[in-house]
């Protein structure tokens, strides 16, 4: 997607009349979410409905780079860059390839992947100063001291950018992860894990996985200390929130399934069972990438990702330099035999049993149906779990409607999770957070009880037959790699 302003005037004019027509409808009260949204949100969504779903998409590398491009360092925010080394020891991979073939179901393929540095950024919040100050000048280790010295509580976020697993970046992501430091007083090790189509699963999995060993066991040259495991969360939007979600779940299977009774992390014997973290907390996490839940099509008027298409041109990829991958493999992140894994989609697992809690926040959103799947399951299985969903807001709207009372609430509400599981000192818990489900409505935010356990609206049979009946149906060709996908 070009940028320059000559690009942006020929993107924005055609669309005019468009938005002119819902400006219209929504004043004379004809919008279907007329009486839910105030005017600036019924634009916002129209203008980025429209860029998302372009009938004549942008190829993926050139969508890719754009998104990556980095809109510098400035204001409120600490930020130090850092590269987790690479540990000489393959244990890391070996228990990954394991814990895959374990929860596999079927012969699913997938292509073991090598063991790389990981970069990230250590985020924090930099007080006193004004929205527009420079970064200063100093290396990365004085900006992480930096950073360390506005710190007021142990929590430490594991933080997992969104973006459908091959768009954004930490750098795209440093507004809302400074926010968390902020609220919770807090730091977050924003990570830098590998995109597909480039690097399909299990990549970025094993990026994550070697981000939490090197937090609770920092690598040479490492800049910071050991993080208990009961200072950490789990954290991350869209597609990083099912990285969040898949690495709890891949912890729990290395420690409920595998032999191994422990492995090697830079020179250091790590035993099982691993320590699970404080939590972990999803913003409109993607715990489906099957995508075959009702609410797929029922909410696609309140959200603006792009809904299911019939459209054989526009719910494909045009092809470039990385797609389609040879040999062919039929979906972005991963071999279409692989979407119904538990470490692709959550949505498929079948055990949350010990888990660690959970939160998890969605709008009336178009993924919000493998959410409500999970969060039942979970309660239902005894783990802590937190609901919370509002009404008529659309995908990620905390990070995108600060303006709102409900990205408001949503937000802070997202960060104090964080924080009540996570600023334990000297192992005493600090809070005891109950199973607790929340609706909030549209505009007022007025608060209705919803039981968790309850949520689900189809039985885990039935998940598992909608799963398995999409990606026949991906397999066969009938539907493509675009289905509800951005297209910019």
């Amino acid at each position: 997607m070009d940028t320059s302003p000559s690009a942006l005037l020929r993107l924005f004019v055609p669309k005019i009349p468009f938005i002119a027509k819902a400006a219209l409808w929504h004043s004379l009260w004809l919008s279907p979410t007329s009486s839910k949204w105030d005017l600036r949100t019924e634009l916002i969504v129209t203008i980025i409905r429209s860029l998302l779903d372009s009938p004549e998409p942008t190829p993926l590398l050139k969508q890719q780079r754009w998104s990556l491009k980095d809109p510098g360092i400035r204001g409120k925010m600490w930020i130090s860059k850092v590269t987790l080394a690479k540990p000489q020891e393959e244990d890391i991979r070996d228990i990954l390839v394991e814990a895959i073939d374990s929860m596999k179901e079927g012969k699913g393929r997938y292509t073991i992947p090598p063991i790389v540095p990981v970069e990230a950024e250590w985020t924090g919040y930099r007080g006193n100063v004004r929205h527009d100050r420079p970064r200063l000048d100093l290396s990365e280790v004085q900006h992480y001291e930096k950073l360390m010295s506005e710190v007021t509580s142990p929590v430490t976020i594991l933080y997992f950018h969104g973006g459908a697993h091959y768009l954004m970046d930490p750098c795209s992501h440093r507004v809302p992860t400074s926010r968390l430091a902020h609220l919770t007083g807090g730091r977050c090790l924003s990570l830098r894990y590998r995109l597909s189509p480039q690097n399909p699963f299990p990549c970025a999995l094993l990026d994550a996985f070697q981000a939490y060993l090197s937090l609770m066991y920092p690598p040479p040259g490492s800049v910071h200390e050991p993080v208990d495991a009961s200072n950490i969360v789990f954290a991350g939007d869209s597609a990083g929130g099912n990285l969040a979600f898949a690495l709890l779940q891949l912890v729990l299977e290395i420690n409920r399934s595998l032999t191994r009774k422990s492995l090697m992390f830079h020179g250091r014997s790590v035993d099982f069972p691993l320590p699970l973290p404080a939590g972990v907390a999803g913003t409109s996490p993607w715990l489906d990438l099957a995508r075959c839940m009702p609410s797929i099509t029922s909410n696609a008027q309140y959200d603006y990702l792009p809904p299911p298409l019939s459209n054989e041109k526009i719910s494909r990829f045009p092809h470039d330099e990385i797609w389609p991958t040879d040999p062919a493999r039929g979906d972005l992140y991963c071999d279409l035999t692989m979407l119904c894994h538990p470490l692709v989609s959550p949505l498929a697992g079948k055990d949350w049993t010990g888990s660690c809690p959970m939160w998890l926040g969605y709008g009336e959103e178009m993924l919000v149906d493998e959410g409500k799947s999970v969060a039942a399951l979970a309660a239902k299985q005894g783990v802590t779990v937190l609901w919370e969903q509002f009404e008529a807001m659309p995908h990620c709207f905390s990070m995108i409607f600060e303006q709102l009372e409900a990205g408001k609430k949503c937000f802070k509400n997202w960060a104090d999770f964080c924080a009540k599981v996570a600023s334990n000192a000297d192992g005493v818990e600090v809070v005891d957070l109950k199973t607790k489900g929340t609706w909030f409505a549209a505009k007022t935010c007025k608060e209705t009880d919803v039981n968790v356990r309850s949520l689900a609206v189809c039985t885990q049979d039935e998940v598992a037959q909608k799963m398995r009946c999409t990606t026949e149906a991906r397999m066969q060709g009938l539907e493509g790699e675009g289905k509800v996908m951005p297209k910019l």
